[in-house]
C-alpha cells in the first residue's frame, strides 16, 4: 500500500523535525536538577558545580533542588512525574541500583527514567580502628575468620554505598561479620574512631584526615586501581580479594519520554561541562573520575550495575530499615 506507507514516512520525518525544532529551542525556561542528598554533602557540592557549568553552556539557569530521604525514592518520584521536557532532571547514583532491591520504590526505575549522561564515580578506602591487629587486608580476613561475628562492620545506613561495598568485601572474602547501620557515614566514621566498631569503607575525602592524623588505618581501596591520594594503599583485589570492585557512580537522568534529541543535546552539554577545570579540580580533591558516557552506553551500565548490586541484596538478605 504504497499511499499508506508514504503517509507513514511523512509523518516519520515531521516527528524528527518537531524534535530537532524542539532541541534547538531547549531550554525555553530555568532547568531544575532534583538532587536526592542534603545541602553540604561532597556529591551535592559536585552536583552543583556541573550545574552551574551546565547552565552557562544551556543559557539557562539550572537550579539545584535538594529532595533528601527515603533513600532517595522521594527526588526519584518526584522526578518522574515531572513533564517530560528536558526542564527537569535528577541527580542518580549507585543507589539507584541498590534500592528497587532493598525498599521496593512505587515505581520501575527503568521504564520511569532516561539516563542522559554519567558524570564520574568514586571509590571508598576500607579502614580499620588502629587497635585491630590487622595491618594488611589478608591479616584481617585471617583474624575476622579465628572469630565470626566478632567484628562491626559500620555503615551509614541499609542500602547506601557504604553498606553495600562491606557487604561485598565481606561475601567476597567469606568472613562473617556483623554490620552495623549509622544515620549517616559521619556517624558511622566516629564510631569506628572510638573503638566501637572495628571496620569502615568509606569515601576518600571523609577518610583521608583521620587516615593523616592516625586515627583511622587504612588497608584497602575499592576500586581496580589505586588511588593518588593514597599511593601507598594497595587495591583490596590486589590485596587480597581478587575481583572485588565497589565504586559510588553519578549521573544525570530525565523522565521517560523526553525527546532524544534533547537527551543528545544535554549529554553532549554535560560532558561540556565536565572538561571545566573547576569540576576537574573537585573530582580530584575527591579521590573521584570522571566519566563520559554516550546515553546508551549510561543505560546499559545502568543495567549491569542493577544485576550486579541485586545479586548482593539477595544473597545478603538485605532488607530495608
Amino acid at each position: 500500500m504504497p499511499g499508506v506507507r508514504s503517509l507513514l514516512h511523512a509523518f516519520a520525518v515531521l516527528l524528527a523535525l518537531t524534535a530537532t525544532a524542539a532541541a534547538q529551542d531547549y531550554p525555553s525556561k530555568s532547568v531544575r536538577l532534583i538532587i536526592p542528598f542534603a545541602p553540604g554533602g561532597s556529591v551535592d557540592i559536585v552536583a552543583r558545580l556541573v550545574a552551574a557549568k551546565l547552565g552557562e553552556r544551556l543559557g539557562q539557569q539550572v537550579v539545584p533542588d535538594n529532595r533528601p530521604g527515603a533513600g532517595g525514592i522521594i527526588a526519584t518520584d518526584l522526578a518522574i512525574k515531572a513533564p517530560a521536557d528536558g526542564h527537569t532532571l535528577l541527580l542518580v547514583s549507585l543507589a539507584h541500583a541498590v534500592n528497587p532491591w532493598v525498599y521496593k520504590p512505587p515505581y520501575d526505575t527503568k521504564k520511569s527514567l532516561t539516563f542522559v549522561a554519567s558524570l564520574g564515580n568514586g571509590a571508598s578506602v576500607l579502614t580499620t580502628h588502629p587497635s585491630v591487629p590487622a595491618n594488611s587486608v589478608r591479616e584481617l580476613i585471617a583474624l575476622a575468620k579465628s572469630k565470626p561475628k566478632s567484628m562491626h562492620f559500620a555503615h551509614a545506613g541499609v542500602g547506601s554505598f557504604t553498606h553495600t561495598a562491606s557487604v561485598l568485601f565481606a561475601m567476597m572474602a567469606g568472613i562473617d561479620v556483623m554490620q552495623v547501620p549509622f544515620r549517616g557515614g559521619g556517624p558511622a566514621m566516629i564510631d569506628v574512631m572510638g573503638g566501637h566498631s572495628q571496620l569502615l569503607m568509606n569515601s576518600y575525602v571523609a577518610s583521608l584526615p583521620h587516615i593523616r592524623s592516625g586515627k583511622l588505618k587504612p588497608l584497602g581501596v575499592s576500586d581496580t586501581r589505586r588511588s593518588a591520594l593514597l599511593p601507598d594503599v594497595p587495591t583490596i583485589a590486589e590485596a587480597g580479594v581478587p575481583g572485588y570492585q565497589a565504586a559510588n557512580w553519578w549521573g544525570i537522568a530525565a523522565p521517560i519520554g523526553t525527546p532524544q534529541a534533547i537527551v543528545d543535546k544535554l549529554n553532549r552539554e554535560i560532558n561540556a561541562a565536565l572538561d571545566s577545570d573547576d569540576v576537574k579540580k573537585k573530582f580530584d580533591s575527591d579521590g573521584a573520575v570522571i566519566v563520559r558516557m554516550t546515553p546508551a552506553e549510561f543505560a546499559k551500565f545502568y543495567d549491569v550495575e542493577l544485576e550486579k548490586w541485586g545479586k548482593v541484596v539477595k544473597e545478603a538478605d538485605i532488607k530495608r530499615e
